[in-house]
């Protein structure tokens, strides 16, 4: 028994580390599921303990704690939502898919660190009063997912848009070949090429932030099954506006607590408009690699910069590994989203059973989305340095322009144009003086790729 103390539950005595500040509830589930090593992620354990912290204050306020033990659970609640404890929380997320071993991991914590400074609290009785696990973990979910997306994901694609916007900026006027099929088609500037990376992201932004307005109501309050047993009808009110408080953020009771219990719907449109945004970073950095591939034997548009040897074997390799990160996190991220639908689908009458799985991939996602956004932002876009040379002489060989000449000299004529330019390797420019029937000046002032950039008719009938 060294190095073990004896706790007990509605099911009987169990040995527990005897430094542990859990008890016997997450002793069981501790020892139920040895699965994957995977433990909910901080910013859902910061997000639990600021439930209870404000659940502790609206039960104080309703008359149904002490004010000893209140404040003894709000200190004990935020601490745990500070990090100070984050040890304390060892379930696997496969585990009970209402998620009731973490909550009772939370409710044990949060008494023994309460009892210890001298108040009498109860894990069940009082940590737990007026609430269940099938609406705290939930309710969880949602703040969790809230908040990391507000403090984390929104800015760093502000950061991002603001990096790809002040490079198209600077790009405006600086035309390359444009590509549909992989294959050259009539020329853009980079700076448009850019903004529709810009695009892409306010869209996403815009998405997210829409969706965010299901994840702030909150089903606290529906207790077991949506009734609200034991719970006063204020109840959930008043803990969105104590979370509220604490956060800054604005959350509001659900308007109906069944749905938000029985379904995570909420959850799954995020995660779909995360999924959304993984597309379009998995677009930008696809674009990124083939811009940058080469040196030699690719496109050679752009070069990244250089951030670390990029072969074991090959010297002075250098590889794009900022949009290779960011196209795997896009790929994680699409992977957590069909999980998370798959979850979505587990709403059981009153009930979703698969909580843990839905915290868990969720607040990954927005994590990482984040985090490889700025580095997208900082160490690929922001340095990349345009091949002038290359890009020029690609256009100059570019037989596509000939488009620019359709209304003049007509189809037909601009194809055996191009054709013949294709299979010579010449300039459009060489071959159209010999073709077209049109001066230099004329062909000068008709291909100028800058001018093709603005779209619209260059020239006149034919």
């Amino acid at each position: 028994m060294a190095g073990f103390r004896i706790e007990h539950d509605s099911m009987g005595e169990l040995k527990v580390p005897a430094n542990a500040l859990y008890g016997a509830q997450t002793q069981r589930a501790i020892d139920n599921f040895p699965i994957s090593g995977l433990h909910l992620p901080r910013a859902f354990i910061r997000a639990l303990g600021l439930v209870k912290a404000a659940a502790a204050e609206a039960n104080l306020a309703l008359g149904y704690l002490k004010k000893g033990q209140a404040s003894a659970i709000r200190k004990a609640a935020l601490a745990v939502a500070e990090g100070q404890h984050d040890a304390q929380f060892p379930i696997d997320i496969f585990q009970t898919g209402s998620g009731t071993s973490t909550n009772m991991n939370a409710n044990e914590v949060i008494a023994h660190l309460a009892t210890k400074a001298g108040a009498k609290v109860h894990p069940n009785d009082h940590v737990n009063y007026g609430q269940s696990s099938n609406d705290v973990i939930p309710t969880t979910i949602h703040v969790s997912a809230t908040l990391t997306a507000h403090q984390q994901l929104l800015p760093a694609l502000k950061h991002l848009r603001r990096a790809i916007d002040r490079r198209a900026r600077e790009l405006r006027n600086v035309p390359k070949t444009g590509r549909t099929h992989l294959m050259d088609a009539m020329p853009v500037t980079f700076g448009q090429e850019l903004s529709g990376w810009s695009a892409q992201i306010d869209a996403s932004m815009a998405r997210i932030e829409d969706s965010l307005k299901r994840m702030r109501q909150l089903p606290l309050g529906g207790t077991a099954v949506g009734t609200g047993i034991n719970a006063d009808p204020k109840f959930g009110p008043a803990v969105a506006r104590e979370l509220k408080k604490l956060t800054d953020v604005r959350f509001d009771s659900a308007p109906n607590y069944f749905e938000g219990m029985a379904a995570q719907d909420a959850a799954v449109e995020l995660s779909g408009q995360l999924k959304t945004l993984a597309v379009a970073l998995m677009k930008i950095a696809n674009d990124l690699r083939w811009m940058n591939s080469g040196p030699l034997a690719g496109l050679g548009e752009i070069e990244l910069p250089a951030l670390q040897p990029g072969s074991s074997i090959m010297p002075g390799k250098v590889n794009p590994v900022i949009p290779e990160a960011t196209a795997m996190v896009a790929a994680q991220v699409i992977g957590n989203d069909a999980a998370i639908t798959v979850a979505g689908q587990s709403g059981n009458f009153q009930l979703n059973v698969m909580l843990p799985l839905i915290a868990y991939n969720l607040l990954q996602s927005i994590h990482i989305l984040a985090n490889v956004s700025r580095l997208l932002a900082d160490k690929a876009i922001a340095g990349f340095r345009v091949n002038s040379e290359r890009v020029n002489e690609a256009l100059a060989m570019n037989p596509i322009l000939v488009t620019a000449l359709n209304p003049v000299i007509g189809y037909e004529k601009g194809a055996a144009i191009a054709k013949q330019a294709y299979k010579e390797k010449r300039p459009i420019m060489d071959v159209a003086l010999e073709k077209s029937g049109l001066s230099k000046d004329e062909l000068e002032k008709l291909l100028d790729p800058r001018a093709l950039t603005k779209g619209g008719v260059h020239g006149g009938g034919g």
